[in-house]
């Protein structure tokens, strides 16, 4: 019985080791967010809002586009 909780807990470590080195981190797109965020700032502001409006719709838009872009979506 022990050496079927001892195979099963290698099994395990190995299936675990093998999911991460397998995992890439998602990378952030900064120069793409940067510049949509300027652009949209920009286009809000001609449009009379407030920076704070702006600020905030901005950074939601584009971090909509950001996160839609890292999982492949399109928008």
């Amino acid at each position: 019985m022990a050496n079927k909780f001892v195979a099963g807990c290698i099994l395990v470590c190995i299936v675990l080791v093998v999911a991460t080195m397998c995992v890439r981190p998602v990378e952030a797109d900064d120069d793409r967010f940067k510049s949509c965020f300027k652009n949209c700032e920009q286009e809000c502001s001609t449009d009379g809002h407030g920076s704070t409006f702006c600020e905030m719709k901005c950074d939601e838009d584009c971090g909509a586009k950001e996160a839609a872009a890292k999982l492949n979506i399109n928008l």
